[in-house]
């Protein structure tokens, strides 16, 4: 093989410049978010913190093809508080600050979620209410 010295110098020089990144970051994605908490103590969801942490968005969908295809407005009982099904009736009844709460996360995993096509956040809604009137 010819110039295999300079061939394997070469590829040395290539993994380490396109893998200096992670030695440079040390392996760590950076400081996990906090978002804010719901104000007034509420401690219940719908379902519990790791749950929904994990899977909120299969709950979210669920809930919208129940609602919208099957017609079915159902409530949601939690602790004795009852809640209707939707992302504006249940989850912004709580975690009403979009920015503080939803988008901690969705910034910091690079998610770009499109609920945000069709729903508007409390503060838009408010707004948008004030207008009208």
């Amino acid at each position: 093989m010819y110039n295999k010295g300079t061939i394997i110098t070469g590829l040395i020089i290539f993994v380490v410049l396109v893998t200096s990144p992670i030695w440079y970051n040390g392996l760590k994605a950076g400081p996990l978010p906090k978002p804010e908490l719901p104000p007034g103590g509420e401690q219940q969801c719908v379902r519990p913190a790791d749950e929904m942490r994990d899977k909120h968005m299969v709950l979210l969908n669920e809930w919208r093809d129940d609602v919208l295809r099957e017609g079915g407005r159902m409530t949601i009982t939690v602790g004795g508080k009852e809640y209707r099904k939707g992302l504006q009736m249940a989850c912004m009844e709580c975690h009403s600050n979009k920015e503080k709460f939803c988008d901690t996360c969705h910034d910091y995993t690079s998610v770009k979620p499109y609920c945000w096509e069709c729903h508007l956040a409390p503060a838009e809604a408010a707004s948008k209410k004030k207008e009208t009137l």
